[in-house]
């Protein structure tokens, strides 16, 4: 499947209409509280943000950890396998308002960065380590005096939430402007840093920190849409691979799990030698041979 990055931006901005359809929310500086607001969308957006009509599912992920009693969170659990075992990180690359915004900022005509390969690659698994701290265990163990806890994760460094939700809500509420203090501005701070980057280095949000991101990329080599790499149309010219700005090798794995199946590099490819879609059996060939090399 061919799409150009304008139909990709296309999609991405009207997944980005429908999960903030609450449009008067902007006007109100209140959330939405309508009965889709308890289910998850599919990409990181802010439950707080005025236009929201759905849970982000990492927010809601930390929430059911952080309550009271130790249960499994078995209906955000449910979503993200549904989500990660059809499209792994499709998501990332379609379906996520953040992931779009980084998009755009990218596009500022400035001179970019390349982080070398040795700084780049063990940055690549801190997205793990938040997952696992921030989201995770930091809910389940680090507790009030009433038994439950914060979202940390939204709460110290999300810049989503930021961004869509914190900073719309405290220019619409005078209430909110009056008490805003260091949390507030921390978290401004760390939105000005993604941004800033952002303009230069592609992504570095879903790269480097997205706990999302982090969760879908392990459905990446198993998920129904997989990008397949026909090798006996490939002529090793590695086109695709200096088109990837997720940085993926992929004539060596194409279904990395840092690809977002954003579709650059079909569209550099010459010869035709990769396609992606929900071909089943092509995954099933494409995954025996990632293993083989």
């Amino acid at each position: 499947m061919k799409i150009t990055e304008m139909k990709r931006h296309i999609i991405q901005a009207a997944a980005a209409l429908l999960t903030n359809l609450n449009i008067k929310g902007f006007f109100t500086g209140s959330i939405y509280k309508g009965a889709t607001k308890q289910a998850c969308v599919p990409g990181l957006n802010c439950y707080s943000c005025p236009g929201a009509v759905g849970a982000c599912p990492i927010g809601s992920l930390q929430a059911e950890l952080g309550k009271g009693k130790l249960r499994f969170p078995a209906y955000v659990t449910g979503i993200l396998l549904f989500f990660g075992v059809i499209f792994g990180r499709l998501i990332c690359g379609f379906f996520c308002l953040f992931g779009f915004i980084q998009d755009l900022l990218y596009k500022i005509p400035v001179p970019k960065l390349v982080i070398p390969k040795r700084i780049d690659k063990p940055l690549r698994y801190v997205k793990y380590a938040i997952l696992l701290l921030f989201v995770i265990l930091l809910p389940l163990f680090l507790r009030d005096e009433y038994g439950t806890s914060a979202p940390y994760f939204c709460k110290l460094i999300c810049p989503a939430g930021t961004l869509e939700g914190g900073i719309p809500l405290v220019l619409l509420n005078t209430g909110l402007r009056s008490v805003i203090g260091f949390l507030f501005r921390w978290k401004v701070s760390i939105l000005i840093i993604i941004v800033a980057l952002s303009i230069f280095i592609y992504r570095p949000f879903c790269k480097y920190i997205c706990p999302l991101g982090a969760i879908y990329s392990l459905f990446n080599r198993f998920s129904f849409y997989q990008m397949h790499l026909d090798r006996s149309r490939c002529i090793g010219c590695k086109q695709c691979e200096r088109q990837c700005k997720m940085g993926v090798e992929i004539t060596k794995n194409i279904n990395s799990t840092e690809c977002i199946r954003c579709g650059a590099c079909i569209n550099a490819c010459k010869k035709g030698a990769i396609s992606s879609g929900f071909n089943l059996q092509r995954s099933k060939t494409e995954t025996k041979n990632a293993s083989a090399t």
